[in-house]
């Protein structure tokens, strides 16, 4: 599996090459870019979608655009996005990066779930309970 900074290209989409373009090329190139991070999705991610797929009268989805953002995974009817995090989101540029996106996602209506890469490895049962407990909520 190859290994990717998942979050430097999802950057891009609303800091780098689509900056200034049209809106109808703006969400083709932000299709563009989630169809190809779902083909390069982190062991982790892969791990979670794994177990998020089956969950019975939720409809999850990955690599998802939502405005300027593609967030890791999405059920768009209980308004929960789930983001698996690795280490460099514990830099201090991803942090307010990070925190901005959340605010943003919020502000649609959206709850906002992280996990880190060690809780998906370790504790994936903590991990769906509390992901079943925000769709819940």
């Amino acid at each position: 599996v190859q290994r990717h900074d998942s979050s430097s290209a999802k950057h891009e989409l609303c800091n780098g090459s689509l900056a200034g373009e049209g809106e109808g090329k703006k969400q083709v190139m932000a299709n563009e870019l989630a169809r190809s991070l779902r083909k390069r999705m982190t062991p982790q991610e892969i791990k979670l979608w794994q177990q998020l797929r089956y969950l019975e009268g939720f409809h999850f989805r990955r690599q998802v655009p939502i405005g300027p953002h593609i967030v890791d995974f999405a059920e768009k009817t209980a308004k929960l996005v789930i983001e698996v995090d690795g280490s460099q989101h514990n830099e201090p540029e991803n942090l307010v990066n990070d925190a901005a996106r959340d605010q943003y996602l919020r502000n649609k209506g959206y709850k906002v779930s992280r996990f880190w890469n060690f809780d998906v490895n370790q504790n994936m049962s903590g991990v769906i309970d509390k992901i079943l407990l925000a769709l819940t909520d």
